[in-house]
């Protein structure tokens, strides 16, 4: 097993009293974000919110944190994030926020405390960009957007 890495975590005012991320079990990939909103949070359908944390945090470098919607919340009730995976960067130190956007039929109460998303942490390798003036051939060729399977 690869030897873990640390992610130092700072408690914001309005964060306090809630749990910081931590894996729920040994297998788990994702750490549970949760809404330290100072009042409930009513996103009604269509409706994008943007929820804090209470936490900052620092990523060490050559790595990110992506945040993920929560399954439960996503097929239950059609919460999800408007960009996901969300990316946080190693030289980010601000406050980690959930931008959830409310895709089903009913309004979503987010409740103090409430399990909002969940966040990955993932090593980014370093890469350089070439400008060339052919690229190489594969099989798929130009082929996107639903091409791959068909005939």
């Amino acid at each position: 097993m690869p030897r873990p890495i640390t992610i130092k975590l700072k408690r914001l005012p309005g964060g306090e009293d809630l749990p910081l991320p931590a894996l729920a079990t040994a297998q788990a990939a994702g750490a549970d974000l949760r809404a330290a909103v100072t009042a409930e949070v009513t996103i009604q359908p269509g409706e994008i919110r943007v929820i804090p944390c209470g936490f900052a945090m620092a990523i060490p470098p050559g790595y990110e944190a992506q945040v993920r919607p929560r399954s439960g919340l996503a097929s239950q009730h059609g919460l999800t994030l408007v960009n996901t995976p969300g990316t946080i960067d190693a030289d980010y130190r601000g406050e980690v926020k959930v931008p959830l956007i409310n895709l089903g039929r009913e309004r979503f109460t987010v409740e103090r405390g409430m399990r909002i998303a969940q966040m990955v942490i993932a090593a980014v390798p370093r890469v350089e960009y070439a400008e060339v003036d052919e690229l190489d051939e594969t099989a798929r060729g130009k082929g996107g957007f639903g091409h791959t399977g068909k005939k």
